[in-house]
């Protein structure tokens, strides 16, 4: 499937570029066309040599040839990949691509790149963790660029934590996935859920949850990817869509995602219900701001609209459901039942319990499982794979039926 595709491959300081002469080997052996740029501090790592015997390309590292003083164009590579694939980064590589920095051969070509670009970031647990990273890394994935999530495993530094580059194999199982991605949902209508609800209490406060929207988000992208025509109800979230196939609906509260969903649902082939809903809301907020006061304050609470289980007594046999099961003990018991009582076709299960799991990641790990009784489950893998996982197993179940 690769051959005869043209790989761009940029390698930074990290002491995971050992890794790359592999990945280099196993795109060749797939019939793709490799070309290597790298930093300078790469080079500490692995040798240029090395990774252009491998490639039979030249390697790129200076802008510029200091002998003959002849320019490395990085506008011409930047054009000529069909995907750029950057393993390892650096914490500072992640940090100039997140900010525009143009201060090398590498970061330049990323800012001239028009074809997908893909990331695996390697560092130390603690440089992975922090704020700014993970802040960079969610700016990368704002523009388009597509996360190869780190493991957790043995680190450099004898710490064991994530931040351990992907293995080759996995990154290029990655690139081949993508470009062997089928139109499967063409011609098909999808409605998707992502975010978390706001119940107001008063004009400023609201009762909402830790949601960040971008396992639905992820999902809407991929569907449509793959040709489907997606409405993604969203609640509110720091997330833009990309894809021109995705109508976003933008919602506030419980009350304002059940009628969107119900109203869209009818029309659709598939509904993926990926937001956080609060189970309740304010019975009656207040119209003005309410004032801190001596003592205890009581605010009644109503339950909302369960919208699953109105989109389950909607749905025709010919319409696909999937649900979301964020869960933190009887996970799989509880999941099973969530799937039989809303008649659903398909249910996710996450548990708070995997680190790296849950609301505000960047990664997931989940159990899909059918009503049919079919079973799978992924390692941590990016929210962006498991999109990938989830539109998969839809199709699988489907084709069976």
């Amino acid at each position: 499937m690769l051959k005869g595709k043209k790989i761009l491959i940029g390698i930074t300081g990290s002491i995971a570029a050992y890794k790359i002469p592999l990945l280099v080997r196993l795109f060749k052996k797939e019939g793709a066309e490799v070309k290597v740029v790298m930093t300078q501090c790469a080079t500490d790592f692995v040798t240029p040599l090395t990774l252009s015997t491998l490639s039979q390309q030249p390697v790129l590292i200076e802008p510029y040839n200091k002998v003959d003083g002849s320019w490395n164009s990085h506008v011409e590579w930047g054009r000529w990949a069909d995907v750029f694939v950057l393993a390892p980064v650096s914490a500072n590589t992640l940090a100039k691509m997140a900010n525009g920095v143009a201060d090398n051969l590498l970061t330049t070509t990323y800012l001239a790149a028009k074809c997908p670009v893909f990331f695996a970031p390697a560092m130390d647990l603690d440089m992975y963790h922090h704020p700014t990273t993970q802040k960079n890394t969610d700016i990368l994935i704002s523009y388009g660029n597509h996360l190869i999530a780190p493991n957790e495993g043995e680190l450099a530094s004898g710490l064991c934590g994530a931040g351990r580059m992907e293995e080759p194999e996995a990154i290029m199982e990655v690139i081949r996935g993508f470009f062997e991605k089928k139109n499967d949902f063409k011609g098909q209508k999808v409605l998707i859920s992502a975010g978390p609800t706001y119940e107001l209490i008063d004009p400023v406060r609201f009762i909402g949850n830790f949601s960040s929207g971008k396992m639905g988000y992820a999902l809407a992208e991929e569907l449509a990817g793959r040709g489907a025509e997606v409405v993604l109800v969203s609640g509110p979230v720091g997330i833009k869509t990309l894809n021109p196939s995705i109508r976003l609906i933008s919602v506030r509260t419980a009350a304002e995602m059940a009628k969107a969903c119900f109203e869209v649902f009818p029309s659709c082939d598939l509904g993926i219900m990926a937001a956080a809903v609060a189970d309740y809301t304010v019975q009656s907020p207040a119209v003005q701001k309410i004032k801190k006061q001596e003592g205890r304050m009581s605010i009644e609470l109503i339950p909302t609209t369960d919208i699953l289980a109105g989109l389950g007594k909607m749905k025709k046999k010919q319409q696909f459901l999937t649900g979301f099961a964020l869960e933190t003990e009887n996970e799989t018991d509880n999941a099973i039942k969530k799937l039989q009582n809303k008649n659903l076709d398909l249910i996710v299960l996450n548990s708070l319990n995997d680190q790296g799991a849950g609301f505000g990641t960047d990664t997931n790990k989940v159990q899909m499982i059918s009503s049919a009784g079919q079973v799978k489950e992924t390692g941590l893998l990016s929210k962006v794979q498991v999109a990938a996982e989830i539109a998969d197993m839809i199709c699988l179940i489907r084709s069976k039926t």
